[in-house]
């Protein structure tokens, strides 16, 4: 797995491969980057169920101003050291190691542009993760979550009871990325 542009480009990062951790393929990557490229000059992003960082370092690498990472595998945060180190981000990013509620009460004072959520699938923890960050208004007026997940169904039915608008649904083979703001009013 490489960091595909900016600053950090062609970068390769380690991971560390568990059935708790999947890294997001690159060609997943590569497609969302694209799509939202454009938020993320001098952004501030989370990246709620880090593994090896690969979201939030691309998206550091490509001009965010800071990241917050997340994980609670002790294990998953030394390569995410690893990575930032490698990449020289580390001066931006702020690391947590914590479970996503701990993680969310830790950054509540923070507002975010995007906020990466790719949970281990089995877990069904996603749009519980999502429903606390609106609660807790973690989001900037025109900011934006990408929720990974591999049950597409399960998870919409969940989010069409929480506040949010659905703006896109992205299809990779058994991935899906739902793109999601929360409603305003």
């Amino acid at each position: 797995m490489r960091v595909i542009s900016g600053s950090a480009r062609g970068t390769k990062l380690n991971t560390i491969e568990t059935e708790k951790t999947r890294p997001t393929l690159d060609r997943v990557k590569e497609n969302l980057f694209n799509i939202i490229n454009s938020k993320l000059l001098d952004s501030t992003v989370l990246d709620l169920f880090a593994g090896s960082g690969a979201l939030a370092i691309e998206a550091l690498s490509r001009g965010a101003k800071k990241a917050y990472l997340c994980d609670q595998s002790v294990e998953c945060i030394r390569i995410i050291k690893q990575n930032l180190e490698k990449t020289k981000l580390l001066s931006k990013a702020q690391i947590y190691t914590a479970d996503y509620k701990m993680c969310i009460e830790k950054v509540k004072n923070e507002k975010f542009d995007v906020i990466f959520i790719d949970p281990p699938y089995k877990l069904d923890i996603g749009v519980k993760a999502i429903n606390m960050i609106i609660e807790k208004q973690l989001l900037k007026e025109e900011g934006i979550i990408i929720l990974e997940t591999d049950e597409e169904e399960r998870d919409v039915r969940e989010l069409e009871q929480l506040n949010i608008s659905i703006m896109d649904i992205r299809k990779y083979g058994r991935i899906r990325l739902i793109f999601i703001r929360p409603e305003r009013g």
